[in-house]
């Protein structure tokens, strides 16, 4: 095969490799901002080229044969480096600038890093973000994200992560609901409420809160309503049908004006959500311009955490 083919298939290897993380042609190609068309239609020049199969496709999925996984192998630390080294050099420009690919919580992003975001671009206009809003955990690596926002204990061993502020959990009432089924005192009263409570595997829902001294006590809850969400569950406590636990980030402006009361204030919540919030990547020796930036920015405004 001529040299210069050869030189014009090394795009086809990187897309092959795409399609192997991606699992689906669809998805590689909104990976890739191609059509799915032009991505099978590589894929199948790169298959022409090798002599043998790289691909095994079926009604749901796709799966790279063994030459194929072999060849994605071979040349990923070598695409890698190729990234590192454009990076480096795109980061030698004045400014930071591109595209930042940005994943977070739904309730998270929604009430705190979405209205960040205009001053973030304001001070950056070369700067390009994207984010992916969804509760589902996203392998940063497999999936393409620069950077993610998480509500965690704390960050994985696994990559690089940035503490950007502490939070707690709080459980939040209505003054209504107050009024009409009474303040608890001890956690123990929550018993005889209806508990709004997030949505999670287990037969009995239970909240666990710890005083200033002493050893933490266990409820056993019940109530009307369970959500994933914690934007679900502060609806529904504003309402009036009970008594949310909640982030903090997502009761705050409620709490503030008044809408909602703290239940429980001198009790600590434990177990139930992340006491900080982290921006995280992916191990790598070099840090991109773009996602120190938003890092900054992000743990300069978040920094006070919310009260």
């Amino acid at each position: 095969m001529k040299t210069k083919k050869v030189d014009g298939l090394w795009s086809h290897v990187y897309w092959l490799g795409v399609l192997s993380d991606m699992g689906s042609f669809t998805a590689a190609a909104q990976r890739l901002g191609v059509s799915k068309a032009a991505m099978s239609h590589r894929v199948g020049e790169l298959e022409q080229a090798a002599g043998t199969p790289l691909v095994r496709r079926t009604t749901r999925s796709v799966r790279l044969t063994e030459a194929g996984q072999r060849l994605v192998d071979t040349t990923r630390s070598s695409f890698a480096e190729i990234e590192r080294n454009f990076a480096s050099v795109r980061d030698l420009a004045a400014k930071p600038q591109g595209l930042l690919r940005v994943t977070t919580a739904v309730a998270l992003g929604r009430q705190q890093i979405v209205p960040l975001i205009p001053a973030f671009l304001s001070e950056h206009p070369s700067i390009r973000i994207e984010l992916d809003m969804s509760d589902h955990l996203s392998s940063l690596a497999k999936e393409g994200f620069d950077l993610a926002i998480r509500h965690v204990a704390t960050a994985p061993e696994t990559h690089v992560a940035w503490r950007l502020c502490s939070t707690r959990s709080l459980l939040v009432a209505s003054r209504t609901y107050l009024r009409r089924r009474g303040t608890p005192e001890r956690p123990v009263d929550l018993r005889s409420h209806d508990c709004l409570h997030y949505l999670r595997s287990g037969p009995v829902p239970t909240w666990t809160l710890e005083p200033a001294k002493g050893d933490p006590v266990t409820v056993d809850i019940a109530g009307g309503f369970a959500a994933n969400n914690s934007e679900a569950l502060r609806e529904v406590a504003l309402r009036g049908l009970g008594i949310a636990l909640v982030p903090d980030f997502s009761a705050q402006t409620d709490i503030q004006s008044g809408r909602l009361q703290v239940v429980l204030p001198d009790w600590r919540v434990s177990g139930a959500f992340g006491e900080h919030l982290f921006a995280i990547r992916p191990h790598s020796p070099y840090v991109p311009r773009t996602v120190s930036a938003f890092v900054a920015f992000l743990r300069k405004n978040l920094k006070g955490g919310f009260r």
